[in-house]
């Protein structure tokens, strides 16, 4: 048992991951991906009984067979490993009344990738012969009743025993439980640890054991008999992983959303560095102009009216909220000295490229590859809602010029648009093929080009047509978003579905996942928000795969946000801090 215990301590879920390139700060999008579902109880439940068998002796009857036996399946089953202790119900079967516990069928393991069920089971010969006895006894009892006052009798009428009820369950569970994304049911696996059907009959056998293991294999189980072998010391070498994947790219198309679109326009992308973390801090203290405006928006909503009360708590709320959104703004400055997201993506794009040389400095000029940036009509048109309501007037222009209705065709009108959006940036002009943004005329292409690791987009695309259904009982307000006062940016629409995800975001996602191509967002949450859409419809998010199939292009692309910050910057006086 301290083996299995330290095996447990040292272990790491093998696990494949999504096609998701996370090119943030912290960059721990993937660290989710070692939670092992039921390994935690299952810990603890370990540890008890080494308690148990520490402070008696000789120790009670305890669980330490089957927990040692369950651990080697943990870590003989093909990965990766999903859940320890699962619960699977079986479809119109009820809960019994006042029962705090499921009564689910249990399956101890759940491996590969959920395709195969484990369940152990460490009853013994001793246990099966028992039950025989008992249904002889009933046999004897029936033979020996007479006449019309005789009861029902409990003898059985066709062989069955406690063995043939666990598999019997097991397939109900199955059939009603089928792999994520498919109509199959999982293999079951029903390990027999400690039966032996070739037992002589002075150490326990009967005929009906064998029997018994014949008809689980009838119903369609997989039966193993006997006990895997010993658990080895750990070690502190690399844990056993899965052959790794290769490095993800993003396509030459890539697709941006909203949060994209504001931070390519944010005077915190663009604008000089600051010399040190509390100079990024000075930058956003909130001036006295911003704060009066602050006010007197909060004076018109109101009507203009309210007494002392309100004014006091007007201030405090104010201050409040100024303090929070100037942290904010400064540690994303931080985080751009920590490497700019002009920068990474530059990178990024050049190793698209093979025959170029790694070593990119800021003043690389363009990216070696022809890349292309797109975006929906919905993303830009709230991005120059919002630019437009609270940008600065550098921020502004570059919004202007990412979104020029000038023709691109014309060299003039072009070269223009790219003086106007690179002016006043640390970066030289043309680091990155922008302007322009091209806007998609339709949701999705009419024939997405094919891709050898389609997998996970068409997973993504599939869920994200799901989740843009309007419900059947929604009122327009709900579906398509609300309406504000005149001035005021629209409210965002969410999806009555989940509140994490709104709907121009999804449709982003959409046009990217229907093409084929990268998607590159600034919003974690989402991301977080549509994986677990994807896998609750069961499509899974374990798509990538492994070895020479591996998929290469990501489907999303992670980095840190950048917000509008123009207008709240205090250390330089020609910017105007108050939004017009």
């Amino acid at each position: 048992m301290e083996l299995v215990y330290q095996s447990m301590l040292s272990y790491q879920p093998v696990t494949s991951s999504p096609p998701i390139l996370d090119c943030s700060v912290d960059a721990t999008f993937d660290n989710d991906s070692q939670h092992l579902s039921g390994l935690r109880p299952f810990l603890e439940a370990v540890k008890r009984d080494i308690d148990v068998i520490k402070q008696f002796l000789p120790p009670p009857t305890t669980n330490a067979p089957y927990l040692i036996a369950v651990w080697k399946e943990v870590l003989s089953s093909p990965p990766p490993i999903l859940a320890i202790g699962k619960s699977a119900h079986v479809k119109g079967k009820k809960q019994p009344q006042n029962s705090a516990k499921s009564t689910g069928v249990k399956v101890d393991v759940v491996a590969d990738n959920g395709h195969t069920w484990i369940r152990v089971n460490t009853t013994k010969n001793s246990k099966l012969l028992a039950e025989f006895r008992e249904i002889d006894s009933y046999l004897t009892d029936s033979d020996d009743e007479h006449g019309d006052m005789a009861g029902p009798s409990p003898a059985q009428t066709e062989f069955d025993n406690s063995l043939l009820r666990t598999g019997r369950a097991l397939l109900a569970a199955a059939r009603d439980n089928p792999v994520l994304g498919t109509d199959t049911r999982p293999e079951i696996i029903l390990c027999l640890t400690r039966i032996d059907p070739d037992a002589t009959d002075q150490d326990g056998n009967d005929p009906r054991i064998a029997l018994t293991i014949d008809l689980l294999r009838d119903m369609g189980l997989s039966i193993k008999l006997g006990e895997r072998g010993a658990i080895t010391q750990p070690t502190d070498s690399a844990p056993t992983t899965l052959s790794s994947p290769p490095v993800l790219i993003p396509t030459h198309q890539i697709n941006l959303d909203l949060s994209i679109l504001i931070a390519l326009v944010s005077d915190l992308t663009h604008a000089s560095l600051p010399a040190s973390a509390d100079a990024a801090h000075e930058r956003f203290i909130p001036t006295t102009a911003y704060v009066e405006w602050k006010r007197s928006r909060f004076r018109a909503k109101s009507g203009g009216g309210g007494d002392g009360t309100n004014a006091g708590r007007e201030d405090t709320d104010d201050a409040i909220d100024s303090s929070q959104h100037s942290r904010a703004l400064a540690e994303q400055q931080q985080q751009e000295m920590q490497k700019g997201m002009l920068q990474d993506i530059h990178e990024r794009l050049l190793a698209c490229d093979p025959s170029h040389p790694t070593d990119a400095t800021p003043h690389s000029q363009g990216a070696p590859v022809p890349v292309e940036f797109w975006t929906t009509p919905e993303a830009r048109d709230r991005c120059l809602r919002i630019v437009s309501k609270i940008g600065g007037p550098a921020e502004k222009r570059r919004a202007a010029a990412l979104f020029s209705t000038s023709s691109i065709d014309d060299d003039r009108s072009a070269t223009e648009q790219e003086v106007l959006y690179w002016a006043d940036s640390r970066f030289p002009r043309g680091f990155l093929p922008l302007p322009p943004i091209r806007v998609f005329s339709t949701p999705e292409s009419e024939s997405p080009p094919p891709l050898a690791d389609e997998g996970f987009f068409n997973a993504l695309e599939a869920t994200c047509r799901a989740l843009l259904v309007p419900h059947p009982h929604a009122s327009p307000v709900e579906v398509a978003g609300e309406e504000r006062a005149e001035g005021e940016i629209q409210r965002v629409s969410v999806l009555r579905t989940n509140s994490r995800l709104t709907t121009h975001t999804v449709q982003s996602m959409l046009c990217g996942a229907a093409r084929g191509w990268t998607t590159l967002t600034a919003n974690r949450t989402s991301v977080r928000a549509i994986l677990r859409e994807v896998k609750t419809r069961g499509y899974g998010v374990e798509t990538r795969g492994r070895g020479a199939g591996a998929a290469r292009h990501a489907a999303l692309w992670i980095v840190d946000p950048r917000s509008l910050a123009e207008g709240m910057r205090s250390d330089v006086d020609t910017i105007n801090p108050v939004p017009v």
